[in-house]
């Protein structure tokens, strides 16, 4: 079987589209791995034999995996494993399914008798596996579990040792496993083929140009504060701040999407804002396609392959409401709703009532009869379920009282549940637990402070836990991370879209849950009217799917789910000129939405003009150039400026060898909203020039030595301000950054050296490089720009740049330059050969810095980390500013990860401030 599930169900690594982060983030395998396959001289003979052969000759670790009855017929391989000749130790995953699995898939496993199977084509055994490896001094473990197997190949990595791996099962298990395995792929297909036949029935077009993204910033009263504000006595009124994106395409189609960070993101406002202006940049000019609504790493896969960044860089927040205005734009270019383009379903069923129940929400902060009465009128309004927030007081006491009270009050057949949003210790939660036992609580979310003891609360108190807190911190292989909590005892999981990070990351964890029994429940996050439409329409998407997944594996129908949509109750004004239509249906006797209406309101969204506190306006951007004498020559600098700064801060920024400053374009326009952002061309790049130079032969080129270029720059910002400024540089211009705020700190404020270096000073390093230096220089001028990019792109330095989607682009951008003679000046001058040790200059630095550089950029984070116990340490400085590694890139950070390096300059500047 083992031979057979590979050739179906592996993958081949060529032309894969994923880089390993952006699959680790989607809960996909990321390591391409050596794969072999022997079918052995009669299927199944001499497996182990081969495998012990195959380690010998490639010199790896090797994990073989089999079946039983292929390792009964080579037992004797097990021999070879003792002599351990000339190989690395090697695994073999035996999958013990007491007999030959694969003739249960086949025809005959339909029509013939068990015991003739069992006889004469499943050859059923008892053969221990244990004592054949006890007889051959071979170690042995046994696994019944995922998480017993993981543990058994990690630790066999661990060890210098053979192992074999004997995975428990059966020939009816692995039947039903298959089966299952069938239908949900053939689900997923078909699934994924009505929503590509939908979008593409009569409409040729599979790509449509976005023409512009904005947002609009809202501020709503709300009738209390929300459940995650602190309390606060002086506070008489409450409001919602929040972003609505507008997404609109070449077709005159237009997309909506809300952006509202709350306490419990770990955002703010600014922050957020920054990233959109960001990715209004970055999506300018780009395209969408159908194949997004599906929802399994393709809008990941978008926005890697399309705006060039880590999904995992956009905040939460921003996310969702990104993937919220791209899937209601993709579904207003064909006239349908998000529901339809999520769950394409047929004409006729899509017509009727597509209902999302609703489950109301009391934050419990009166006496147990305040909470009571409240949620007697809940009860009198239509609601059946309804979410008690506890864990308010330093004791559980007074929330035992008001759920006996609620309970008492409202009756046994409506729903409750608890939310104590992880603010107990074990001992609390567990009083709280045994306390309310005779309540029937549905479940009660995040019981205990600490997510280790959610399994052992489940198994001591016998009440039933839902997940919340708990996968918001997910942000990497989620699959992985939620294997911990398959235990029975959770029985939900509470998905905030806007805090798990969208819709694509919330399908997955909802899949994870349907496909292990558990209750799925979409909660908003105090979103508007706006957020809640997709969110309802959402819901319904998770509930038709899992009706299906029951179907499919012959369960029960569960009961319909009520989802933590409640909060729309808090709301005092509305963000949208109409209401959402939110009310009791006395056919089904509930509150609840309708999909389809919902979908409808998000199409005509049309916002309240009253509660806008201002809308996107993008900056201009000025380019224009300063006129620079250095060193007997006079250089003409062009520079690139946008923004304003209220309260005087200008950051200037510089770009590396062969740059310019318009790389730095995505990254100000983020800057941009609080600060005056300035880039430079830097001597020899992109459209600064040299206008002349009074040298003795006429073929001189001019000194463009470190303290000539440092001048140059200084001049530049004396003419750009009387004031100091922030200096922003990469690579070559982060040495000439550093050497600035060293050297001229009087003009510096501060400075983010990103990716950087003192210098060398080791003098045999010193000469070695600059002669390196001085060769590039003169293959660059005799050779081109093609014939040097090439080389210079091939060396280890960018190994992680050139795995980026827009790494062509990136180079071909590299080509623009034409002053090739003062290019080749800069690089041989400005040779960290050449310019002189800032080492101990860092000792007396009194400019505050930020070290900068990528995860992957193993050569320059141990000379960050060098730099760190260096600077100010004559000042007496004790905490100096940490290093700051930038997941998911190399060297060239700025470009592989732009939205992490906003964020560190960011905090940089707010530091300052």
């Amino acid at each position: 079987m083992t031979v057979r599930d590979a050739d179906m169900y592996g993958s081949n690594w060529v032309q894969c589209t994923h880089n390993a982060s952006l699959m680790i983030s989607s809960g996909l395998p990321c390591h391409g791995v050596h794969v072999s396959g022997n079918r052995g001289a009669s299927g199944i003979d001499g497996l182990i034999s081969t495998a012990v052969g195959f380690a010998v000759g490639c010199n790896k670790r090797v994990l073989l995996v089999m079946g039983d009855v292929s390792f009964l017929h080579d037992t004797n391989g097990l021999a070879l494993l003792r002599q351990r000749t000339s190989r690395k130790p090697m695994v073999i995953l035996v999958v013990n399914n007491h007999g030959g699995a694969i003739f249960s898939q086949l025809p005959v496993a339909n029509t013939t008798d068990r015991s003739i199977l069992n006889q004469f084509f499943y050859t059923t055994h008892d053969v221990s596996i244990r004592h054949l490896c006890l007889a051959h001094g071979v170690k042995h473990v046994q696994v019944q579990t995922k998480t017993e197997l993981q543990d058994a190949l990690f630790a066999s990595q661990r060890e210098n040792a053979d192992c074999v791996v004997e995975v428990e099962s059966g020939i009816d298990t692995n039947v039903e496993f298959h089966s299952n395995l069938r239908n949900f792929t053939r689900q997923a297909s078909d699934h994924a083929l009505s929503i590509l036949s939908k979008l593409s029935v009569e409409d040729s077009t599979l790509h449509y140009k976005i023409s512009k993204m904005e947002y609009s910033l809202y501020r709503v009263k709300l009738n209390a504060p929300t459940t995650a504000a602190s309390r606060n006595s002086n506070t008489t009124t409450s409001y919602r701040e929040g972003f609505v994106i507008s997404l609109s395409l070449e077709d005159g189609s237009i997309g909506f999407g809300e952006v509202a960070p709350l306490e419990i993101h770990k955002e703010n406002l600014h922050d957020v804002e920054e990233q959109l202006r960001f990715l209004i940049h970055a999506m300018e000019g780009n395209t969408i396609d159908n194949s997004l609504p599906l929802l399994k790493s393709s809008i990941s896969s978008w926005i890697w392959n399309n705006l060039g960044i880590p999904p995992g860089s956009i905040l939460p927040s921003v996310r969702c409401g990104l993937e919220m205005a791209i899937l209601s734009a993709i579904a207003s270019t064909h006239g349908t709703t998000l529901l339809d383009i999520l769950h394409p379903q047929k004409d006729e069923i899509s017509k009727n009532p597509s209902p999302v129940q609703i489950c109301a929400l009391i934050d419990s902060y009166g006496t147990p009869m305040d909470t009571a009465f409240i949620a007697s009128n809940l009860v009198a309004e239509g609601f059946t379920a309804i979410k008690i927030k506890v864990a308010r007081r330093s004791e559980p006491d007074e929330d035992i009282a008001a759920i006996k009270e609620v309970r008492k009050k409202v009756g046994p057949h409506i729903v409750l549940r608890a939310d104590a949003n992880r603010k107990w210790t074990y001992d609390q939660a567990v009083k709280f637990a045994h306390s309310v036992k005779d309540c029937c609580l549905q479940y009660i979310e995040e019981p205990v402070n600490d997510e280790n003891d959610i399994v052992r609360f489940c198994e001591e108190t016998g009440l039933a836990v839902a997940l919340d807190e708990t996968i918001n911190c997910i942000r990497e292989n989620p699959l992985r991370f939620l294997e911990k909590y398959i235990h029975s005892g959770v029985t939900a999981i509470v998905i905030k879209p806007s805090v798990i990070g969208g819709f694509e990351n919330a399908a997955l964890v909802a899949r994870w849950a349907q496909q292990h029994g558990k209750t799925t429940v979409i909660s908003a996050a105090f979103e508007s009217a706006l957020g809640l439409s997709a969110y309802i329409q959402f819901a319904r998407h998770l509930d038709l799917q899992n009706c299906e997944m029951q179907k499919l594996t012959n369960k029960i129908s569960a009961p319909i789910t009520s989802h933590g949509f409640g909060t729309y109750k808090w709301f005092n004004e509305q963000v949208t000129e109409y209401s959402l239509n939110i009310r009791h249906n006395p056919n089904h006797n509930c509150v609840e939405a309708d999909a389809i209406e919902a979908g409808q309101f998000l199409q005509k969204c049309r916002l309240n003009p009253d509660i806008v506190v201002r809308a996107f306006l993008a900056d201009q951007v000025k380019e224009y150039q300063l006129a620079v004498d250095s060193g007997g020559a006079h250089y003409s600098i062009n520079v690139v400026e946008t923004g304003e700064s209220i309260d005087g801060t200008m950051v200037v920024f510089l770009h590396g060898f062969l740059g310019t400053g318009g790389d730095w374009m995505p990254i100000m326009k983020a800057a941009s909203i609080s600060a005056r952002c300035i880039a430079v061309d830097l001597p020899g790049h992109g459209g600064s020039k040299l206008k002349h130079h009074q040298g003795i032969d006429g073929s001189d080129r001019p000194d463009l030595s470190m303290d000539v270029v440092v001048d140059i720059v200084r001049k530049v910002l004396d003419n750009l301000t009387s004031e100091k400024v922030i200096l922003v540089g990469y690579s070559m211009g982060a040495r000439i950054a550093l050497y600035t705020a060293l050297k001229c700190s009087n003009k510096v404020e501060g400075a983010v050296i990103i990716s950087g270096s003192p210098g060398l000073v080791d003098e045999d390093s010193r000469e070695i490089r600059k002669a390196k230096d001085e060769f590039r220089a003169s293959t660059l001028v005799s050779n081109g720009l093609r014939f040097f990019t090439e080389a210079w792109y091939a060396e280890e330095l960018w190994a992680s740049l050139r795995g980026h989607p827009h790494f062509k682009q990136i180079v071909n951008n590299r080509l623009q330059h034409d002053d090739l003679l003062t290019l080749g000046k800069v690089l041989s001058d400005l040779s960290i050969g050449k310019q002189p040790s800032m080492w101990e200059d860092l000792k007396q630095c009194k400019v505050p810095l930020q070290l900068i550089v990528g995860e992957k950029d193993t050569k320059f984070k141990a000379i960050a980390r060098e730099m760190q116990t260096k600077i100010g340490h004559e000042n007496g400085i004790a905490n100096p500013t940490p290093v700051v590694e930038i997941p998911d890139s190399g060297h060239a950070v700025h470009l592989e990860n732009p939205l992490a390096v906003i964020a560190a300059i960011n905090q940089f500047i707010k530091r300052g401030n």
